[in-house]
């Protein structure tokens, strides 16, 4: 972005001076804040048509200083503003407020002059609207997805703050709430009437139009935490006064009937009550989105503490929502190692801290303090009472798990866990659902393949690794050992379970190639079960301390039997045969030689399944900021080397695990 024309901005309301991240925003956006008297091509900033902007306005007029009008975006935060969480944009407004129609603002302005034609433009807000239906993003998120929403076939009758400031800018009153669900009592006789209430108005920090003593036979009030597309979904009219939900209503493909004047009527999308004349362009629902979304907000990406585009903003603002949707009951915590539950309070422990107990424990505990029950995936067994099993990532770390690495990525999964071949899990699920990738959603996972190939990222990321790897002439294999008491081999293979067996197959199959074996790196650092004696019997080369993305680079096509290096070797386009069903089998991108899994009957696209595996499935957790993040910024991350240093003895703990691990799965064989 170039840098902006610097300018002062003059205010008289403390908000601008203790709201960090408001200051913030407008540093970016090129206003430096004053107190004082303005002057020259000084400007007078001042919070919507808050209580405290008539002070500035005064100050402007005396010194014939132009206004500047700040308010939150439509895509803000979390949570409420009111409780403290912090926005992800402004609107900067040097003509008006979007929602007062008394003069045009910038906003308007763009809608009624700006051509609005381009279609990269358009493109981009199609796409941002499907984004925000598919992620239920709305201004405000703390959604619960688990609740039932109601019964189709109702009118949605949208509240509002009482005195808000734009009910109060469109000449509404407490009448106008009256008059509108008159008309939509008797607009549709017989259907029911759902009142949905204002988060402000459940959170009890202002009041309501409506209230319970306005519920009858017929009407009803919904006050629980429902995303706003949930309840468009079952909606047969939509009626508001000037809510952004009647916005969200036209998104949806909805045209609401709106009794005030916010800046989405007048365009041909609504069904206006209350009509402002000289509106009369008719517009698209992508050119309305185009303008208010893309065009008009100003953006913050606080994982870089820059301005950025709606489509960084949409990432960030989903990554938030679904750690506060998954969180916000609290997690009774299960076969955790200890060194991890430090992660584990910072990933999920917002707004209630992570308790750790033992299996048998997890149950009465979450069912007293009405918390759910996660558990380390490889630690369940069938009978297992855990909501979710959680497990590392794919983008994991700098670093070995074995060497207690933290990880910048975990996945939940309620279904089962994504290595389990023998059941569905959520990952399976989400492969199924992008199968028909829109055109946003491809671009995405197409930008994320681009940027994992040219940073050559894979799950570990080691920095001490060969990465100049020269191998004969021929057709060359990659044979990636495995830890082979790793659940993924019981879980998801059929005959080939050791890695001698695994390189034995591969030579018998492939006679005259060269076959290049590369050890697991947990394996070679003597920390897990599955050393090979003599690899040289099957293999022409053997790969020690290796990067594997060098190794992947240097061969012509891998063989394995679940390891991850198969899905990064999909990433960097090469062929991978399967030995056994890991996550990335079955969906027509490997050559599959176990028994296939009838549940995975679609086929999908490199983009399809890097979606669902990289930005879908997992959590990310931003080692600097400490916030939820997309995926975009841990490969950032990763790339660029900007995360914390493990602490010194990490190493000797984790070689004391390995060996304690290593005895564990000795003494299973010898008893088996």
């Amino acid at each position: 972005m170039t840098k902006p024309h610097r300018q002062n901005l003059f205010v008289y309301n403390g908000g601008f001076l203790t709201q960090t991240r408001v200051r913030r925003i407008l540093d970016l956006a090129g206003f430096d804040i004053k107190l004082g008297a303005p002057s020259g091509d000084d400007a007078v900033g001042v919070w919507g048509q808050s209580p405290t902007a008539p002070r500035g306005e005064k100050v402007a007029d005396r010194r014939n200083a132009p206004v500047i009008r700040v308010e939150d975006a439509f895509l803000r935060s979390v949570g409420l503003g009111r409780d403290g969480d912090l926005p992800l944009g402004l609107q900067i407004d040097r003509h008006g407020v979007h929602f007062d129609p008394a003069q045009p603002s910038d906003l308007e302005l763009l809608l009624t002059e700006d051509p609005l034609d381009d279609t990269a433009l358009l493109n981009r807000a199609r796409h941002g609207i499907s984004a925000l239906r598919s992620l239920h993003l709305s201004k405000y998120n703390a959604f619960d997805p688990d609740l039932p929403t109601p019964k189709p076939g109702y009118v949605l009758v949208i509240d509002q703050t009482r005195k808000d400031a734009s009910v109060k800018a469109s000449g509404a009153d407490s009448n106008s709430f009256r008059e509108m669900l008159y008309y939509a009592q008797t607009e549709h006789p017989g259907a029911p009437i759902l009142i949905k209430t204002h988060p402000e108005t459940t959170a009890g920090h202002r009041e309501g139009y409506f209230g319970p003593d306005d519920a009858t036979a017929r009407i009803s009030l919904s006050d629980a935490p429902l995303s706003p597309w949930a309840l468009f979904e079952g909606a047969i009219a939509v009626y508001t006064v000037s809510s952004q939900m009647g916005f969200e209503a036209i998104l949806a493909g909805h045209k609401p009937v709106v009794f005030g004047q916010p800046f989405y009527i007048g365009w041909g999308l609504t069904d206006d009550r209350k009509p402002l004349q000289r509106r009369q362009r008719r517009l698209t629902r992508a050119q309305l989105f185009a303008a208010a979304m893309i065009l008009y907000p100003t953006w913050y990406d606080p994982y870089h503490d820059r301005l950025c585009s709606f489509e960084e903003v949409v990432a960030t603002l989903g990554a938030m929502a679904r750690a506060a949707r998954d969180d916000y009951r609290g997690w009774v915590a299960s076969d955790i190692s200890l060194w991890k539950r430090k992660t584990f309070q910072k990933a999920f422990g917002k707004p209630r801290p992570v308790l750790f107990a033992k299996p048998d424990d997890a149950q009465a505990k979450a069912q007293s303090l009405d918390r759910r029950i996660m558990q380390w995936a490889s630690k369940a067994g069938a009978a297992s009472a855990a909501d979710v099993l959680v497990e590392d990532g794919f983008l994991r770390s700098k670093g070995l798990g074995a060497d207690l690495i933290a990880p910048l990525s975990l996945v939940l999964d309620r279904q089962g866990i994504y290595y389990d071949a023998t059941r569905p899990s959520d990952l399976e699920t989400m492969i199924k659902a992008r199968a028909d990738l829109d055109e946003g959603a491809h671009a995405r996972a197409t930008a994320l393949i681009d940027r994992i190939r040219h940073a050559r990222l894979s799950k570990y990321n080691p920095s001490d690794k060969q990465t100049q790897i020269s191998l004969p002439q021929g057709r060359r294999i990659l044979v990636p050992g495995q830890v082979e008491d790793d659940a993924s081999i019981r879980l998801g293979t059929t005959d080939v379970t050791t890695n001698a067996e695994l390189l034995q197959t591969v030579r018998e199959a492939n006679p005259a190639a060269v076959v290049v074996y590369k050890p697991h790196p947990d394996v070679e650092a003597g920390l897990r079960p599955g050393a090979v004696t003599d690899p040289s019997e099957w293999a022409d080369h053997v790969l020690s301390n290796a990067d594997p993305i060098a190794a992947i680079a240097a061969v012509d096509e891998i063989w394995t039997m679940t390891s991850l290096l198969g899905f990064e070797a999909l990433i960097h386009g090469k062929r991978v045969t399967c030995l056994g069903t890991p996550f990335y089998a079955g969906w027509g991108l490997t050559d599959d030689r176990s028994m296939p899994v009838t549940r995975r009957d679609v086929r999908v696209d490199l983009a399809a399944l890097v979606h669902a595996t990289l930005i879908d499935y997992p959590r990310y957790f931003d080692p600097v900021t400490g916030l939820p993040c997309p995926v975009e910024v841990i490969a950032d991350r990763l790339e660029h080397g900007d995360l914390p240093h493990p602490g010194p003895f990490n190493r000797s703990l984790a070689k004391l695990q390995g060996a304690l691990a290593s005895y564990a799965w000795l003494w299973r064989q010898s008893k088996t």
